[in-house]
Order: C-alpha cells, then sequence, then structure tokens
C-alpha cells in the first residue's frame, strides 16, 4: 500500500484528500505546515507528497526545496488556488513532479499521483539494479599482507559514517577502488559515487565540473549543466588528485563542505547538497600547504580519517596472490583456459622493483599470459619483464634453476646475442 503525506495548512483540505485517496487505498499521513512536513519526512518514508504552495511558517516553495535534500526521489506534486504560471513552471523546474491548480481535478489528481508513483517504483528499481551492477563490477581488494589488512579494517570501521576520509598512496596502489569500497559499504550505496579526475580537468572549467553552470555563464555555456555535487547529492563524492585543483577552487570546494550549498558558475542561486566526499592524493599535502599550493583549512576538513595505502614494493608478499587474482581475471575476459604460473616466476615477480604499483603488475600479469605458452615461467619473466640492461644481474641468481653447466652456458649465449643486437 503505498504512502502519500498531504501537506496544507487547511484542514478542510487535507480531510477531503485524505477521504479520495483512503477510498483509492493509499495510507495517508498530514502536515500542516512545511516545518512539520519536514519533521514527518524525517521520520517516515512516502511514495508521494502532495504540497501546497502558501503554508505559514515556512511555504511550499521553500520546503520543496529541502524535501529535494532530504529524499530527492520521492515525487512532489504541487497544490495551489493563488498561483500563477509562472509560480508552477517555477515549481517544475525545482523538481516538482506536476502542479495542479485548487479546487483539484479529482481525476488528474488521481491519474497524476498514479503516474509520481509508478515513476518513483521505476527509480527505486533502477537504484537496486545499479547497486547489483556496481557490486559486481567493484573488484577485491586482494592480498593477506598487514599492511592491506589493515587498509580493509578501517574500510571497515569507517565506510558506515559520514566522515570526510582521505586516501593517500603513490599513482597505482588503489586508491579509487579504496573509494570504491567505503562506498559501498557505507549507509549511502543506494546512491551514486561520482568521480572527479582534479588534475585531468583544467583549472579553468573544474569550478564548473564541480559546481555546474548556467546557460550563458561563458561563451561555451550554451545550456545549464549540473555539477558533480548535485549529481552525487544523496551519494559519495570522489575527488581524485585533489592536490593538483587550484586555489580558488579549493575555496569553493571548502565553502561547499562547510555550508553544504553550492552555486553554479554564472549563478546566485544557492543549492543545497548532501554528499559525502572522498578525496585521494598522491601528493604529501602537509609539503604543498608549507609550499603555499594548498589550503590547510580545506586539509583539515578533508582529512578527518586517512587512510593510506602501501606502495606494493611494502608488500611483495602479496604478489602471488595478486598474480594469481590478475591470471584469473585475464584469461576470463580474453576467453582463454586458465593458465599456471611456476613458483620460480612468482619468485622473480617479488623480486622486481614495483614503481609502477598495482597497475604496472596487472600490466605485466596481461603481457606474460599474451606472449607465455601453456605456462608461465621464470624464463619468460626475464624475457617480458626484466629490462636488457638489467639481465646480466640476474645470471647468478639463476645459477641454482638449471640441472647443468651447459644449460646456464646456453642461455647465457641466447642473453648475449639478444644484448649484442639490443645495444
Amino acid at each position: 500500500m503505498a504512502k502519500i503525506l498531504i501537506v496544507d495548512d487547511e484542514q478542510s483540505i487535507r480531510r477531503a484528500l485524505r477521504d479520495i485517496l483512503e477510498l483509492e487505498k493509499y495510507q495517508v499521513d498530514e502536515a500542516i505546515d512545511g516545518l512539520d512536513c519536514l519533521v514527518k519526512l524525517k521520520q517516515n518514508s512516502y511514495e508521494a507528497i502532495i504540497l501546497d504552495i502558501k503554508m505559514p511558517k515556512m511555504d511550499g516553495m521553500e520546503a520543496l526545496e529541502k524535501i529535494q535534500s532530504l529524499a530527492s526521489d520521492t515525487p512532489i506534486i504541487m497544490i495551489s488556488g493563488h498561483a500563477t504560471i509562472d509560480t508552477a513552471v517555477e515549481a517544475v523546474k525545482k523538481g516538482a513532479y506536476d502542479f495542479i491548480s485548487k479546487p483539484p481535478d479529482l481525476n488528474r489528481l488521481l491519474i497524476t499521483l498514479r503516474n509520481a508513483i509508478d515513476k518513483s517504483s521505476l527509480i527505486s528499481e533502477k537504484k537496486v539494479l545499479q547497486k547489483k551492477v556496481s557490486k559486481s563490477k567493484t573488484q577485491e581488494i586482494v592480498g593477506e599482507s598487514k599492511t592491506i589488512m589493515k587498509v580493509r579494517d578501517t574500510i571497515e570501521l569507517v565506510a558506515p559514517t559520514d566522515a570526510r576520509i582521505l586516501v593517500t598512496g603513490p599513482n597505482g596502489t588503489g586508491k579509487e577502488l579504496v573509494a570504491r569500497w567505503i562506498h559501498e559499504k557505507s549507509n549511502r550505496n543506494g546512491g551514486n559515487i561520482v568521480e572527479v579526475n582534479c588534475a585531468a580537468i583544467p583549472s579553468e572549467l573544474i569550478e564548473s565540473e564541480l559546481f555546474g553552470h548556467e546557460k550563458g555563464s561563458f561563451t561555451s555555456a550554451i545550456k545549464q549543466r549540473l555539477g558533480k555535487f548535485e549529481l552525487a547529492n544523496g551519494g559519495t563524492l570522489f575527488l581524485d588528485e585533489i592536490g593538483d585543483m587550484s586555489l580558488s577552487a579549493q575555496a569553493k570546494v571548502l565553502r561547499a563542505l562547510q555550508e553544504n550549498r553550492i552555486t553554479r558558475v554564472g549563478g546566485d542561486k544557492e543549492i543545497p547538497v548532501d554528499v559525502r566526499v572522498i578525496a585521494a592524493t598522491n601528493k604529501d599535502l602537509r609539503e604543498e600547504i608549507i609550499r603555499g599550493r594548498f589550503r590547510e583549512d580545506l586539509y583539515h576538513r578533508l582529512a578527518v580519517i586517512i587512510i593510506e595505502v602501501p606502495p606494493l614494493n611494502d608488500r611483495k608478499e602479496d604478489i602471488p596472490i595478486l598474480a594469481e587474482h590478475f591470471i584469473e581475471h585475464i584469461c576470463h575476459e580474453y576467453g582463454i583456459a586458465t593458465k599456471k604460473i611456476d613458483d620460480s616466476a612468482l619468485e622473480e615477480l617479488q623480486n622486481h622493483n614495483w614503481t609502477g604499483n598495482i597497475r604496472e603488475l596487472r600490466n605485466v600479469v596481461e603481457r606474460l599470459i599474451i606472449l607465455s605458452k601453456q605456462k608461465i615461467t621464470r624464463k619468460e619473466v626475464v624475457d617480458y619483464v626484466i629490462p636488457a640492461s638489467q639481465r646480466n644481474t640476474k645470471f647468478r641468481e639463476l645459477f641454482d634453476q638449471f640441472g647443468t653447466i651447459h644449460e646456464l652456458n646456453d642461455f647465457i649465449k641466447k642473453e648475449f646475442q639478444s644484448y649484442k643486437q639490443e645495444n
């Protein structure tokens, strides 16, 4: 049974609408003004709201904006006996599902209400499906080292809260994956996680990207555009490479975090937003603050919780597990049988200096899968992963891998020929 909230300061209107809706098997709650509506909305969820415009304390237009931040997916049908066409247009622009004049045409009201509830149901179903798809696409955080276990334990602790989080670590360590798991395990996982790479957006466009812009606010602004803060409303905003954001954009992000409101570029209207911000950086923000390139007040706003993602060189014991994991997934993507990898090949991978971290390891595993035959051996790791200029340092380590001195001799000759050709 769908639950409807009627918001009107006239008791006779509320009673008449209640009688009609209850005859149609709806469950009905009442509120006497905008403030009462917000109280009811915090205590209950509704499939639709019928909202009057002219009310004491808080009118319908103001209540409409606040409802958008509390329950953005709940359809709102505005009703009024005094409103003009301009008011109706403004209400719809602000997010109302429809506008009906008083006294309402009952057939139209019931049809509009039914359509609004159908739309609300479709949105809910879509979110459930998106959540399932999102979870199926979110990769595991693989590893059993103490450092990665600490990261996973921290995610479990902080994800259910709304605390802002700063994820630090070198490029390629999986900071984005950490942010996605925080969102998945949070109470906001029914909403979107919206990602912004602050380093990839020119400084003159970052404010428009984050806060949106109004039509005509600059030369190429041919239509209104919603920013990432609005798109993430009710969900999570992931600001990747936050250390590369311009100081002017940092000031506006700080204000948005302080007030939970944003203003589009070229606009003067403040828009309420409800987002959880997760930021990530490969820079030392403390050092950036000293150099005057990052705001200290913004740092303290973002770094309520700090999660440090370790480089791969600090968790080399995880390399065998990671390699097996990547082999299974990549072979599945290619539609081929899962290849085996020798223990000696895994040892060789553990000896490598992983400057590109997890991203580099995945690329190397993909390369080995493509270039190897039935099994990935140590020789293939040496041939396809270790640069030729470094291979001579491996000969002593490889000596005990050959059954006879002749086999090692043959190997050295081949490597020498390869070295001559490359140099």
